[in-house]
């Protein structure tokens, strides 16, 4: 009997330290292999085209462009694609908009290196990664047992840029960081506002904070 190839895993995170603790976890793995590595977006956008994977295990923060707008456009261009996404940011903050741009899983960095091998071998055999909490929200919104918070009503830049305005940066910075212009940022800013019914980024930062929206 021939015994079952390993799963081929692309690691894309820009800490070059996070991608090389995540490879010694998989390393005492037999039915995982890392076979490849990307530090950004476009990199891993790049090898995504070059190669098939089983899976591409992907933090949600990254330089050049976010891990969800990455996650999407991975998605429109390969959709059999299994990703699951990796951060820092609780489960509560960011899961849910993660599933919706197509992730099959989501996991916060601080859970245990036998959650995260149950996690990938799990997504990179088809199925889908939801934790009990995550469940429970998404239960929530199909069962309309509640309206959802109106930052939920964002896009995935919007919510972006709710963050960092509400974390202190003005939009020149938050331009600089994004890689796009000052009057687009603001553009992202107006449509927030009109969104969440604020009127101004105190209401704005007072609202994130109030919800813990911010490490």
């Amino acid at each position: 009997m021939v015994a079952a190839r390993p799963y081929r895993i692309l690691i894309v995170d820009d800490h070059a330290i996070v991608r090389e603790g995540l490879k010694q976890i998989l390393a005492e793995v037999d039915d995982l292999t890392v076979a490849g590595e990307a530090d950004c977006s476009r990199c891993a956008l790049q090898m995504a085209r070059r190669e098939p994977w089983d899976l591409v295990l992907m933090d949600i923060s990254m330089p050049d462009r976010s891990g969800l707008e990455t996650l999407e456009l991975m998605k429109k261009e390969h959709p059999g694609i299994q990703v699951l996404m990796l951060s820092m940011y609780r489960e509560t903050q960011y899961a849910v908009r993660a599933l919706k741009s197509g992730a099959a899983g989501y996991l916060n960095k601080q859970s245990a290196p036998a959650q995260l091998i149950d996690a990938i071998r799990l997504v990179a055999s088809g199925k889908k990664y939801i934790s009990p909490e995550v469940a429970q929200e998404l239960a929530s919104q199909v069962s309309g047992e509640r309206d959802g918070p109106l930052h939920e009503t964002l896009s995935n830049r919007e919510y972006q840029t709710l963050c960092m305005i509400a974390s202190g940066l003005p939009v020149s910075a938050i331009a600089d960081q994004l890689a796009l212009s000052v009057k687009t940022i603001s553009m992202y800013r107006a449509r927030v506002l009109k969104k969440m019914q604020l009127k101004n980024n105190a209401e704005l930062t007072h609202y994130v904070i109030k919800r813990g929206l911010l490490d």
